[in-house]
């Protein structure tokens, strides 16, 4: 048998929520990321618990050894127990009774099978008791050594329960796929079977998943596919991949993290901001780099103007475009731009200019002091 071993397992605030659900006479597992990301040691951020006590058990548990119980789902059966000031989620067994492929009806019970049943993918079906034994009630250990995600049972049936698995799909081959082996042939089938469900899906939903999918170290595999089943033309309609492998090419030899936003950008689509209802911020931001990869200004103008991190974003985006590697010289110049501080005011042009005219003299010496490399002076452009 499998035993985990990890900070996270052992901690005490971690351990605390364990033993008061045993000390009430429940089970309780440890179940999904934390225990699929300790097996593969990736990096673990929340833990999840499921057990089969009820909801309102659970609270009674929690208060009974001095923990803060928060019903944050509890409709859904999930309870927030906070230890030591942090959350853990704590989740009755649950089967589905009917599904409309966006929302489940519910109903609790007290078998991991039925539990472990109604998840998406067998690598996400993992549970571990207290002192790390790894249960697993669908075969998902085989499928997540071999980096291979599958979902549970029969694929169009675990679409049709919610039409976003279809999205989690790629997500969770971009971040736990092996490319090497590809995709399950039985997934791809449904997915594009079933691509038309996903027009049921809130674009908040769609957007957030979208995002998350983008963010992965290197997404391109999974976007060629969802292409090629339909999904990138039903979530993202006029979106193109063709640029997308080249800027991580570019972001890797410029050591840029991955972004989301940026390797949107880079895909175009019909109104990405509708289409995933975007925020306020990221739709600004993704207009900023529409608007400015074509421009001709060079990347320590665009450094001054935009920022930095803006610019260099701008700077990757055009080298995927073209196809030119990133130069090494290009963070030079986006510095140099960034740090740049315009000597001229309007008090300097007043009270000899004024009202529009004052704003075209400025704009006529910041274009001479731009032109200059930034190197004239405060007196060389009064002078000019």
């Amino acid at each position: 048998m499998m035993r985990l071993t990890a900070d996270w397992l052992t901690r005490p605030a971690t351990q605390a929520v364990c033993a008061a659900l045993s000390a009430g006479g429940a089970n309780a597992y440890f179940v999904g990321g934390c225990v699929r990301n300790t097996i593969i040691e990736a990096s673990v951020s929340d833990i999840d618990i499921a057990t089969d006590a009820r909801p309102e058990q659970v609270i009674e548990f929690a208060r009974s050894a001095g923990l803060k119980a928060v019903p944050t789902g509890i409709d859904h059966g999930t309870v927030t127990l906070v230890s030591g000031g942090i959350p853990h989620e704590v989740t009755t067994f649950r089967r589905d009774v009917t599904t409309d492929g966006r929302h489940a009806v519910v109903s609790f019970s007290t078998d991991i099978a039925e539990d472990a049943a109604r998840r998406d993918f067998t690598m996400n079906a993992l549970y571990a008791t207290a002192d790390g034994a790894v249960i697993d009630p669908m075969n998902g250990l085989p499928d997540l050594q071999d980096r291979r995600v599958r979902f549970i049972g029969d694929a169009v049936s675990r679409i049709r329960e919610d039409y976003l698995r279809s999205l989690r799909y790629f997500r969770f081959h971009a971040w736990y796929g092996d490319p090497e082996n590809g995709m399950d042939s039985d997934a791809l089938a449904a997915i594009a079977q079933e691509v038309e469900g996903l027009g049921r899906i809130s674009h908040e939903r769609i957007g957030a998943e979208l995002l998350k999918l983008l963010t992965a170290p290197d997404p391109v595999a999974s976007v060629a596919a969802m292409r090629a089943t339909g999904v990138l033309a039903q979530v993202l309609p006029g979106a193109d991949d063709t640029a997308l492998g080249p800027l991580i090419h570019c972001e890797e030899q410029a050591s840029a993290a991955p972004d989301a936003i940026r390797r949107l950008s880079a895909m175009g689509g019909n109104d990405a901001r509708d289409a995933l209802r975007l925020s306020k911020a990221q739709s600004a931001r993704l207009a900023t780099l529409a608007d400015n990869i074509a421009s001709t200004c060079d990347a320590a103008e665009l450094g001054y103007r935009l920022g930095y991190d803006l610019a260099k974003d701008v700077m990757l985006l055009r080298s995927a475009v073209m196809g030119n590697p990133w130069a090494p010289a290009t963070d030079t110049q986006l510095n140099i731009g960034s740090k740049a501080e315009f000597p001229i005011s309007a008090k300097d042009l007043m009270p000899e200019f004024s009202g529009p005219v004052l704003g075209q003299k400025l704009a006529e010496l910041e274009g001479k002091w731009i032109a200059s490399g930034f190197a004239a002076t405060r007196s060389d452009l009064l002078a000019s």
